[in-house]
């Protein structure tokens, strides 16, 4: 079952069978996003995101994907609090979908809407909202929750579509960020690739306008103008950060590999 893991634990599908008597609280903490210092990006986020957040793209060859970078180092997520309180202005698509998460076996086909049963949320206390009513039908918020996700499929594969043409015009180069912290130390960020200014200027005419058309031009510019956050980690890692942590000499961080959903 190909997933993206990240910020999940135990997923398993959601059915009356197995969830009948469940409700959801939601809405209490992001703690669950406390370890990833990255996670994915649509395209259609990049406006919003690119405000605070490094853009860049992480992943295989024919498989990459758009990034919002979290924190300089493994493990670390500048952008959540001691408190579990997420301290950005905008919180990425993908934090806000969990515990949900859709699922594929065959390849992208068909899709099964599961849930993180770790979620502290997740109970039979009639806390929240219910999953399914007494009938064993989905409830609103449930249909709500499966419409938010394939709103997110589809924008799953625009943006695949767009970082594939990336891809085709060799525009993706990989590149390694370095931010000063406390004290002088220098933090290395690596294992993500940016689009290469000069190449970009080179496309042909007819290709730009494609990408000017279809607002993708737009979005090659959000994500530029976004590497200019990567100071912004730098300033929150010295605020947020233990000491002891800032102090530590870990090794250069890389942005986790993903996965298609």
């Amino acid at each position: 079952m190909a997933k993206q893991l990240l910020i999940y634990d135990r997923v398993v599908p959601v059915s009356p069978q197995r969830h009948g008597n469940k409700s959801l609280k939601a809405g209490g903490t992001f703690s669950y996003a406390k370890g990833v210092n990255s996670v994915p990006l649509m395209a259609a986020e990049f406006d919003a995101a690119s405000q605070e957040y490094a853009v860049v793209f992480a992943g295989e060859a024919g498989s990459m994907m758009p990034v919002a970078l979290l924190g300089l180092r493994d493990g670390e997520n500048v952008f959540v609090d001691e408190q579990g309180k997420w301290t950005g202005k905008y919180v990425p698509a993908f934090v806000r979908q969990y515990p949900f998460v859709f699922a594929s076996s065959d390849r992208g086909d068909t899709f099964t809407l599961c849930v993180d049963t770790t979620f502290e949320g997740l109970n039979e206390d009639g806390i929240g909202e219910r999953l399914f009513d007494a009938a064993g039908e989905r409830t609103q918020f449930l249909r709500n929750v499966l419409g938010f996700l394939q709103a997110y499929q589809v924008q799953y594969r625009l943006t695949r579509r767009f970082v594939q043409k990336l891809e085709d015009l060799n525009l993706l180069d990989a590149m390694e960020a370095q931010a000063v912290v406390e004290g002088g130390q220098r933090v290395k960020l690596g294992g993500f690739r940016v689009v290469n200014r000069e190449r970009l200027r080179a496309v042909a005419g007819d290709k730009l306008a494609e990408f000017a058309r279809s607002g993708e031009l737009d979005l090659i510019y959000a994500h530029l103008h976004s590497l200019r956050n990567v100071n912004t980690l730098a300033q929150r890692f010295r605020t947020a950060a233990p000491d002891a942590e800032k102090k530590a000499g870990k090794p250069a961080s890389r942005v986790p590999a993903v996965e298609e959903a």
